[in-house]
Parts: C-alpha cells; structure tokens; sequence
C-alpha cells in the first residue's frame, strides 16, 4: 500500500515538471509569435514586398506610404500600443504565476485551480486578438475599399493613378492561433498532469 502510494507520488510529480515544461514552451512559442508579423501589403509601384507590415501592436509601414497615404487609414488610436504591451506583459506574468499557484476558487459546486484559470484566460484571450486582428484589419481594408486578403486596386489620393495591392495573412498569424489553441488545450489538460490541487 505504502509502495503503490509512494509510486502516485511519482508519477504526480513527474507529471507537474512535464506539465511546467509545456507550459514554458508554449508562452515561449506566444512570445515568438508576438514578435512576428501577421500580415504584409505589397504596393506594386513601390520597391520591396513589405510596405505594410501587421505585428499585433500596430502596422510599420514604409516611408513612401507614411508621406502619400492618410495615417487614419493605417494608424491605431493612441491608447491601442501601450494597452496591447500592456496585455501582453500581464499574459505572460499570468503564466508565470500559474507555475506557482496552487490554490482553487469554487464557482457552485466546481472548484477550479487558479493556474488553470489563468491558464484559460491568456489562451482565450489570445484568441481572441488574433480574431480581433483580421476582423479591424478586413474593416480598415473596406473603408478604403481595397481587399485585406487578395489583390485589390485603388486610387492614389495624391498622383490619382490606378495602384495595385497584393496582401497577405503571414505564417506568424496562423503561428499565433496555434499557440491560443495550445494554451486552452493545456488549460484544459492541467489536471491530467497535476492531479488534483
């Protein structure tokens, strides 16, 4: 009895440390998406492939976009940068906390770990910028009436020549999905690797 126990120990253990490296894995794989860019805009008249460039925290754009084009068209409020660092500082001290915290919170009858919950949390919340993306920048795209995926034409506002535009989601946003979608699930599998807290 005190052998089979001794070995659940183990294996509670053992399991806690596999679970810590996945989680650690994962928030590295969110950071290195977080750094990657979303989705690109090629310019045909202008040289390079890279005019417009989504990272999660704004668009970079080339300066002979910034100097033509309207920065409403492109640009986010003033709040929008320092509140997505903001974001990403608390999602990723959020996972930190979750290596730690071993106590539960009772929702009814279901008692839930915390880390579990934070777990979920920066997970559905990372899905959630990543849909919040495509949904502002397909919006942004109608509002001056050029494609947000595809090619597109539209008018230059100072020369008025007919410009074409390729556009494209980057691997670094389907990269972003996948680690929201790692996060959940390991949010969601916690306790197959931890046991009961």
């Amino acid at each position: 009895m005190e052998q089979s126990d001794a070995q659940t120990a183990n294996r509670g253990g053992a399991g806690v440390w596999i679970f810590r490296a996945l989680l650690l894995a994962a928030a590295a794989f969110m950071v290195y998406t977080w750094y990657q860019p979303w989705w690109i805009a090629d310019v045909a008249v202008i040289k390079g492939t890279d005019d417009l460039v989504l990272h999660p925290w704004g668009v970079d754009v080339v300066r002979q976009v910034r100097v033509q084009a309207d920065p409403a068209l492109y640009s986010m409020p003033a709040f929008f940068t320092p509140f997505v660092w903001s974001y990403f500082t608390v999602a990723m001290l959020a996972l930190a906390a979750s290596l730690f915290i071993n106590r539960s919170v009772s929702l009814g009858r279901i008692r839930l770990p915390i880390a579990t919950i934070l777990i979920l949390l920066v997970g559905l919340s990372y899905l959630t910028t990543v849909g919040l993306a495509y949904g502002i920048g397909t919006l942004r795209a109608e509002s001056i009436d050029v494609a947000f995926i595809g090619k597109s034409q539209f008018t230059d506002p100072t020369s008025h020549r007919k410009m074409k535009m390729v556009s494209e989601l980057q691997i670094g946003y389907w990269y972003a999905l996948y680690s929201g979608i790692a996060l959940v699930a390991l949010g969601v599998l916690r306790r197959l690797f931890v046991g009961r807290s």
